[in-house]
């Protein structure tokens, strides 16, 4: 007991100080962490003094806190501390649904009891029945009337029985709605917080401006873009937005914005070469087929998780969970690997070697009691001017007009957004505006059939490297419709960007072989094999379009392998990857065909995979 005693005040000590209240005034958010601007007007007595700023999120980098201050006194050290007794205190809103769950419950508690009660009259009644069976001394009569009592009231205990069952069953679907409400407006709330004890020394009275900053982990954003065309002939309209998220235990209100395109987290060390050594018996890994869209859900046991979040690790690219659980993510190529995160549970990375990836994820231990679950929903009624549109993503309202600052730094670009936002801490994704631009474009039709016979309408941008546009998902909008979702993949180092703007089904073409697919000849010890390929396409639009064809003939590699290319119609070839293309304008209603013939020959004696 005295240690207690002893232990609580050796933890008041840590206290002890003048309690100053700071506002978070500024953000920062980056890619993966963001940092918090504090200020606060503080009055300073003369001596050595303790300056207490409180209510810090507990997620503090210690070693990111800066202090910063002007006056005729000197700042002696800065220490930070958890304070796990000043609990973050509850949202009245949420407060008051505990208060609505309670009365559910003892609802719910008083049906149970009833149950029981009536249970137990069934047992007795036919317990009697049992004792009046075994009696043969008992009136006739009386025991009927005994039976026909027992049944009347046995089959009325049965109807309130289920009566009650639906009730309770009712009932239990009411508490677990609160529960997730409570939950969803209560994820981002920590059991602690944290204090910056900063030590100050003066001669004199003064009043002085602090300005407190620091480092947190659970903060994000990530881009997406709507882009717009009307026709074939009209610009590009592209709404370039970020998906902002933080769960760092405090709430940031009415604070000004800005989105960095750097990473903290990231290793700041260049990499180094090491030799390159050849030896004999290497083999070379077969390379898997690259697939750009992933599909699936996200649960965990038998609960679909709404709003959970799903990027490419190393990116920019990303997205959340629908009302389902499930989720559509464009990917770029080379099966990167998918980062899975959720409140209150353990993320999990898993390689996108395949199209369908369900993935289940499992509870974090550590927020367990804090954390059950997080539902369909949207931001709390302190945070007005955000409203839900969809499952874990709210939106700023869009008559506000937003003013965005552009500063490109040495190492990364910054969008200072002049607005002031709202962005609690709880973990879901607020949609933020970052830029609107209305860029020109170059129309063009593209399809590949030997890979898909789909064709794709392509939009192609030039000098895009200036708008600093990041990774992302894009949704596509073209004459006014809904069309799907694309990739802006900006790793590339040209100068132009091709945007896929989906499939248009007005165009149709086919690839067919022509001759046998077996057919070989040998002429003594070498074997040739012919290979005719016919691709038809035919413009069904009632204009018409400009048409990109690739195909792609084989490519020797050995000197005992020949490709004796017959037959291309007139494509543009590039002899180091084979490469075949095709470009012009079909007319509409027109047709067209072209023709891809080419022998291979090789050793009888050896093995050639020929398409």
């Amino acid at each position: 007991m005295v240690a207690c005693m002893l232990f609580a005040v050796q933890l008041a000590k840590g206290y002890e100080g003048q309690k100053i209240n700071s506002k978070v005034t500024r953000v920062t958010v980056f890619l993966n962490s963001a940092q918090v601007m504090r200020t606060a007007a503080v009055s300073i007595t003369p001596g050595t003094s303790t300056l207490v700023f409180d209510n810090i999120s507990p997620d503090v980098d210690v070693q990111s806190i800066q202090v910063k201050a002007a006056g005729e006194f000197t700042i002696l050290s800065v220490k930070h501390e958890l304070d796990y007794l000043n609990e973050q205190t509850k949202e009245k809103r949420i407060e008051e649904l505990e208060e609505q769950k309670k009365l559910i419950q003892d609802k719910l508690d008083m049906q149970n009891n009833l149950l029981n009660i009536y249970q137990e009259e069934s047992a007795m009644l036919l317990k009697n029945q049992q004792v009046s069976g075994q009696n043969n001394n008992l009136d006739l009569v009386k025991l009927r009337q005994a039976l026909e009592f027992q049944t009347t009231r046995l089959t009325d205990i049965r109807k309130k029985q289920q009566a009650i069952k639906n009730e309770i069953a009712t009932l239990n679907i009411q508490l677990r709605k609160f529960d997730k409400q409570i939950n969803d407006m209560d994820a981002g709330n920590s059991k602690a917080t944290s204090n910056v004890l900063v030590t100050v020394s003066s001669t004199k009275i003064l009043q002085a401006a602090f300005t407190l900053s620091y480092v947190v982990k659970n903060a994000s954003w990530f881009p997406v873009y709507d882009i717009r065309a009307k026709n074939v002939n009209s610009p590009i309209n592209i709404v370039y937005k970020a998906n902002v998220s933080q769960q760092c235990g405090e709430d940031w209100r009415n604070v000004k914005l800005t989105l960095s395109t750097g990473n903290p987290t990231t290793s700041g060390s260049k990499p180094e070469l090491t030799p390159y050594y050849l030896n004999v018996g290497m083999y070379a890994l077969n390379s898997t087929t690259s697939i750009t869209k992933v599909t699936g859900k996200v649960f965990s046991g038998r609960e679909m998780l709404i709003g959970a979040t799903v990027k490419v690790k190393g990116t920019s690219i990303g997205t959340v969970t629908d009302a389902s659980g499930s989720y559509s993510l464009q990917v770029p190529a080379g099966n990167p690997v998918l980062e899975y995160s959720y409140i209150g549970y353990e993320t999990r990375e898993m390689t996108a070697t395949q199209p369908v990836l369900n993935v289940n994820l499992n509870e974090n231990k550590n927020t367990l009691n804090e954390v059950v679950v997080v539902g369909y929903g949207y931001s709390n009624n302190a945070d007005k001017a955000l409203r839900g549109k969809v499952a874990g993503l709210a939106v700023v309202d869009s008559s506000i007009p937003i003013t965005v600052k552009q500063i490109e730094n040495q190492t990364n670009i910054e969008f200072a957004i002049q607005n002031p936002y709202n962005i609690p801490g709880d973990g879901k994704q607020y949609l933020v505006e970052i830029n609107s631009f209305e860029l020109p474009a170059n129309y063009q039709y593209y399809v590949a059939p030997k890979l898909s016979t789909d064709v794709f309408l392509t939009a192609t941008l030039t000098d895009w490297n200036k708008y600093n546009f990041l990774s992302g998902e894009a949704n596509l909008f073209f004459e006014g419709t809904f069309i799907g979702k694309s990739l802006i993949d900006t790793r590339s180092t040209n100068d132009t960007l091709s945007l896929s703007l989906g499939v248009d089904k007005s165009i149709q073409v086919t690839r067919t072989l022509q001759k046998d697919l077996k057919e070989k000849k040998s002429f003594g010890s070498t074997r040739k094999v012919t290979r005719d390929w016919l691709i038809a396409v035919k413009n069904r639009k009632s204009q018409p379009v400009n048409l990109l064809i690739e195909d792609q003939v084989p490519v020797s590699q050995n000197s005992s392998i020949g490709v004796d290319v017959q037959q291309t119609s007139g494509a543009e070839s590039d002899k180091l990857n084979g490469k075949l293309s095709w470009s012009f304008m079909l007319n509409s209603q027109q047709d067209k065909k072209l023709q891809v013939k080419y022998q291979v020959s090789y050793p009888k004696d050896q093995s050639v995979i020929i398409e």
